[in-house]
């Protein structure tokens, strides 16, 4: 159960924390300040600023991860009037830190119960000091310590998503699906490399399973068969239809005369298939290419046959609507224990499906995820002029509410499949 719990925690985790770094990249090179980047939700238990500005930190829940971006989504520090805060003030006068936690205190700040503020264009915070009321100019770069302990940068206007331009949001969407794309592909193609090629199903050389009815009748891995019974054999499709059709309506004490070649010299063997599952087995293999560039096709091949199965699993799933056909997080830690038993390719594999499979979903055009930002970031292209910030955040809490009710049914109905 711990090796279970640990696989699921590796690779969900993996996957969103790469997908949040996408976030992460583009958006500094956008312009946009990084407020905090955390592996893990919850509690924080680590933190460290950065030189950039940054709060990263990891958290107490080893599941996941976010980017919290100035501006973006529901990013916002809320001071309430008359809350009580301590202000850090430098040399020139400009206040540097403002603390609204009990947790964190500063004997040498000044106390402070504030009136009003404003963190983003004026920057300038007012209220009471010793019943006198007094305004402090703020420092573009000062940091302020949420309720929670949490220190990250205020937030100015010049540094906020929506002041970045219409290409730095559109990147700074969509890299998080591109960057869960690039994980599949480069896992599929370790995978590759792990099996020591890629299939290759042009040619009548065949791999011969250890075991099978074929090894048992004398045939090697290399050798090139060209015949089953009455069907000759050029490639691999031929040998699947030669036993599919010779095994139909036959009994168990079916043979098959198979005709090779090895070194040069053409042979015939009669070969005992298997019966498993109600289907017949002569134990082979398509061939595979071991050349560096066919290992590197091999990863994007199987990363595109990926894409357009998860593509037409969702195509499914729109004419067909069921919560049967989705799975959150308890239906992955299923399939993760799964692939746990069948080893490190298979949870390679289950790592690789499910960032293309989280990379695809993220793209659809509902206002919670990328898809529908970037949807809200063309629509701004077209105006020439953003949507009101009040308009971007209602829309986005209506998608995040569907998201959120949408997950809640699947994980109940993930759970009433276990019983």
């Amino acid at each position: 159960m711990i090796l279970n719990i640990l696989a699921f925690i590796f690779i969900f985790g993996l996957i969103v924390v790469i997908h949040e770094f996408g976030h992460f990249y583009f958006a500094k090179k956008a312009g946009i300040l990084v407020r905090e980047f955390a592996i893990g939700m919850g509690p924080k238990i680590f933190s460290h600023r950065g030189e950039d500005g940054t709060l990263y930190t990891i958290r107490i829940l080893p599941v996941g991860g976010y980017v919290r971006m100035a501006g973006w989504g529901e990013d916002s520090t809320e001071i309430k009037t008359g809350q009580a805060a301590s202000l850090t003030v430098n040399e020139d006068g400009l206040v540097t830190r403002i603390n609204l936690s009990q947790k964190q205190v500063d004997m040498t700040s000044l106390p402070m119960n504030v009136t009003s503020y404003d963190l983003e264009d004026r920057l300038e915070i007012t209220g009471l000091v010793i019943d006198e009321t007094k305004t402090y100019p703020v420092h573009h770069d000062a940091t302020i310590v949420e309720e929670d302990g949490t220190e990250v940068r205020i937030a100015p206007l010049d540094v906020q998503y929506q002041n970045a331009s219409i290409l730095g949001r559109v990147m700074t969407n969509f890299a998080g699906p591109m960057n869960n794309f690039i994980l599949g592909i480069v896992t599929f193609t370790i995978l590759v490399f792990m099996q020591g090629g890629v299939a290759d199903t042009s040619t009548n050389q065949l791999r011969v399973v250890e075991g099978g009815a074929v090894a048992a009748a004398g045939i090697q891995t290399g050798d090139a068969i060209t015949r089953i019974g009455d069907y000759p054999i050029s490639k691999w499709e031929d040998v699947v239809e030669a036993v599919t059709h010779s095994t139909e309506n036959t009994s168990d004490a079916l043979t098959l005369d198979v005709t090779y070649k090895h070194d040069g010299q053409t042979k015939t063997v009669t070969v005992t298939p298997k019966k498993e599952n109600g289907a017949y087995y002569i134990g082979v293999q398509p061939g595979i290419k071991t050349g560096l560039l066919d290992k590197l096709v091999g990863g994007l091949s199987s990363s595109w046959h990926a894409a357009f199965a998860i593509l037409n699993a969702l195509k499914n799933i729109i004419v067909r609507p069921s919560l049967d056909q989705l799975g959150g997080p308890v239906a992955i830690f299923q399939v993760s224990s799964e692939a746990v038993k069948g080893g490190l390719e298979s949870m390679l594999e289950l790592l690789a499906l499910l960032s293309i499979n989280l990379g695809i979903v993220n793209l659809i055009p509902i206002p919670a995820l990328d898809g529908g930002k970037i949807v809200i970031n063309i629509l701004e292209a077209i105006r020439r002029k953003p949507l009101k910030k009040e308009v971007e955040s209602t829309v986005t809490v209506v998608g995040a509410v569907f998201m959120i009710l949408l997950m809640i049914a699947v994980t109940w109905n993930d759970i009433m499949r276990l019983f």
